[in-house]
């Protein structure tokens, strides 16, 4: 029977997909065939021989060690897209927060004890703002989220103007051909109303939003952040809010520099937290799981190749290694050594790592599975029956 260790609560959606005859799903396992995390840290954990995958129930894997795990042959996966209209509406009621000073407006109303309506008529054009409709949109990373928000934002009357270098071509089918492309994020800075970050947190992307950044951009230009705190830089993001060069910024990453200071508005991470999203994030991850563990197929993972080949009755050797020249001779020629014939086969790479899928009808022993494992440049084989 297979293990799943649960870390965070997962819904029930997800869970259900498992079948209860072939999988023991719960937090409390020992020695998980894989695991389901959601925001766990994991980073100190230490993981078990046993430990093939890891599904994130979301797109941001800073809680996951991904590397080591590539180092280790465990499989991460995350959810792209599953959370993606969720965290699309949360951009448009960022747009309309940072427009409008809505939250300032609440907390007054609600300190308004006597004569309140009259009250409201005196002192209500101290919050006042200003429409979408008519103002530039910038939207930086245009996949499955920001792509929502640039169409989105289109339809309320903005002109969007979106940078992405990484764009698919799924991406770029979604757009609405309204959409204008900008080469360079600086195009973006210096022409823009507004903008909103839909990238990863990684090294190119961290303080992205900084005193340089900010430099370029138009006097007043409000910043929409639903991504990753680490993309902008606390301190110069608040020294241009002093000075009045950004209006507004609206993030869902609140953080010690950013909480209780005027014009910054902090959602507590409320990007995905929708029932929706968090059915969707489930059962896409327990799919990816279910699908590697009984085939060996891989799908958005975020340490090691897409690679799809299907089933035969034949026995299926799943081989994670290093993305290495020579390679696929080394496998090949040392199966054929000890008398196992290749039924099909598939490799895909990616970045340093790879995958090879190997179908045979041959008997694999244990000894065979460690003379590969023993080969210069892999890192495990995962016997598939």
């Amino acid at each position: 029977m297979k293990k799943i260790q649960l870390l965070n609560k997962i819904a029930a959606v997800g869970i259900n997909n498992f079948d209860i005859a072939e999988y023991e799903v719960s937090t409390a396992v020992e020695n998980p065939d894989a695991i389901m995390v959601r925001s766990a840290a994991m980073h100190d954990m230490q993981f078990d021989k046993n430990l093939k995958a890891i599904a994130r129930c979301g797109a941001g894997v800073n809680n996951i060690p991904v590397e080591e795990c590539a180092n280790k042959g465990i499989v991460v996966f995350n959810t792209p897209g599953a959370n993606a209209n969720g965290v699309k509406e949360l951009a448009i009621a960022a747009l309309l927060l940072a427009s409008r000073n809505i939250v300032g407006g609440i907390q007054w109303a609600n300190t308004l004890t006597e004569d309140v309506a009259k009250s409201v008529e005196a002192g209500k054009s101290k919050f006042g703002g200003c429409e979408l409709k008519g103002k530039t949109l910038g939207v930086i990373g245009l996949g499955a989220i920001g792509g929502m928000v640039a169409n989105a934002a289109k339809s309320l009357g903005m002109t969007v103007i979106g940078c992405d270098p990484y764009l698919t071509v799924e991406g770029a089918w979604s757009l609405s051909r309204d959409i204008k492309k900008a080469a360079t994020y600086e195009e973006i800075f210096k022409e823009c109303d507004y903008i909103t970050l839909h990238v990863p947190a990684t090294k190119e992307t961290k303080n992205m939003i900084n005193s340089g950044s900010i430099a370029i951009m138009k006097q007043g230009v409000k910043i929409i952040n639903l991504s990753r705190a680490d993309l902008v830089c606390a301190a110069d993001l608040k020294a241009a809010i002093a000075e009045g060069h950004v209006s507004a910024y609206v993030t869902d990453f609140p953080t010690e520099e950013t909480i209780n200071t005027p014009g910054i508005t902090t959602i507590p991470h409320l990007g995905a937290s929708t029932e929706e999203s968090e059915d969707n994030c489930a059962v896409m991850a327990a799919l990816e799981l279910i699908e590697f563990l009984e085939n060996g197929n891989i799908k958005n993972s975020v340490n090691y190749p897409s690679i799809d080949m299907p089933r035969s009755d034949a026995e299926r050797l799943v081989i994670l290694h290093k993305n290495i020249p020579n390679m696929l001779s080394h496998i090949t020629s040392t199966l054929a050594s000890h008398d196992i014939n290749i039924e099909n086969m598939a490799n895909r790479s990616k970045a340093d790592f790879a995958c090879t899928l190997v179908d045979t009808y041959a008997k694999v022993t244990d000894e065979m599975i460690s003379i590969i494992e023993s080969m210069e440049g892999i890192i495990r084989v995962i016997e598939i029956a």
